[in-house]
């Protein structure tokens, strides 16, 4: 198990390339849990991004509803915690409830062995749910921007023409849906969700919110949870319109985790069943007083997907009451 590290090892502790100031802050700033072990362990239902299996980097949760990501050794590790410490006093107070909570920072032992190492201590979205279904959207038609490396714009590029951000201004990074207790999760593996196609983005949309997935998904909980005042489309209806004013950030190669718990609609259970959050901010830079067009974009033309299947369904609905 890896172990948080107390007062007395956390002074000694650096991670290779990261800020001794970084190092310092992990110990003066949210100790979460001093001087005692945590038990961690890989994210169950981590459907993109870094992992920590096979002896690599990737975040971590414990039993308490926090998630630990490692804060990567250059730049990108500076701008994800400046965004965290910042962000709350810079946002509206109805739109904190779209990005995680954060903690702070905290010394833990890194998953692939190399020791005491800085990470974000956030919300674990997924720790109230059973067996949530998750999609990892990407948002905007780019994803690298002017100040970013050379390196770094040339693999963004590449990866942007490969997949539907150009042409959709938004991409699916990764996903799992639950079906039933016998069938379990369809999780496609990284290759397949890199390859979709619209159509594919339109199919993925309504299996989310189908009892079924196959042969015709049956889009029975659409209603429910794209719809309704508390629905996803609300939730992106209101970020959007904050997007539409807000000139205070660049949200770059950002992503939009949608989960929903399927059981907990069927069961009526108190546990919120839709959560919305804003993830991934290593490349977001002051806006300058200009509007994020890019990720607005982008948002507008996911909000046109899934507008769509909950008009398609509520269109079979009646047809169905019909016959």
């Amino acid at each position: 198990g890896a172990r948080v590290a107390d007062e007395k090892t956390s002074g000694r502790a650096s991670s290779e390339g990261a800020s001794a100031d970084v190092a310092r802050s992990c110990t003066n700033r949210a100790r979460v849990t001093p001087s005692f072990y945590i038990m961690f362990k890989t994210p169950k239902h981590q459907v993109a991004g870094h992992q920590a299996i096979d002896g690599n980097l990737g975040p971590l949760v414990d039993d308490s509803g926090r998630f630990y990501k490692p804060l990567q050794d250059d730049e990108r590790g500076t701008t994800e915690l400046a965004f965290y410490q910042s962000f709350s006093s810079k946002l509206p107070h109805h739109i904190r409830g779209l990005f995680p909570v954060f903690y702070g920072t905290q010394l833990v032992e890194a998953s692939d062995g190399s020791g005491l190492r800085p990470h974000l201590v956030l919300q674990d979205i997924t720790s109230n749910h059973l067996n949530p279904s998750i999609l990892d959207v990407k948002i905007g038609s780019r994803t690298w921007y002017p100040e970013a490396s050379e390196d770094y714009i040339q693999k963004a590029l590449e990866g942007d023409r490969l997949t539907t951000t150009v042409t959709l201004g938004f991409r699916i990074s990764g996903l799992q849906i639950y079906e039933s207790k016998e069938s379990g999760y369809w999780k496609p593996a990284r290759k397949e969700v890199k390859s979709f196609s619209a159509d594919d983005v339109r199919l993925v949309l309504r299996k989310f919110v189908s009892s079924n997935l196959e042969p015709e998904p049956d889009c029975c909980f659409a209603s429910t949870i794209y719809g309704g005042c508390s629905g996803i489309l609300e939730q992106l209806l209101e970020l959007k319109a904050w997007f539409e004013d807000q000139t205070v950030y660049h949200f770059h190669s950002c992503s939009l985790l949608l989960l929903i718990d399927k059981e907990s609609v069927l069961n009526g259970r108190t546990v919120p069943f839709v959560e919305v959050k804003l993830i991934d901010f290593a490349h977001t830079v002051e806006a300058e007083g200009v509007i994020d067009h890019n990720f607005l974009g982008g948002l507008c033309s996911f909000i046109k997907f899934v507008s769509e299947v909950l008009t398609d369904s509520k269109a079979s609905t009646i047809e169905a009451s019909f016959n």
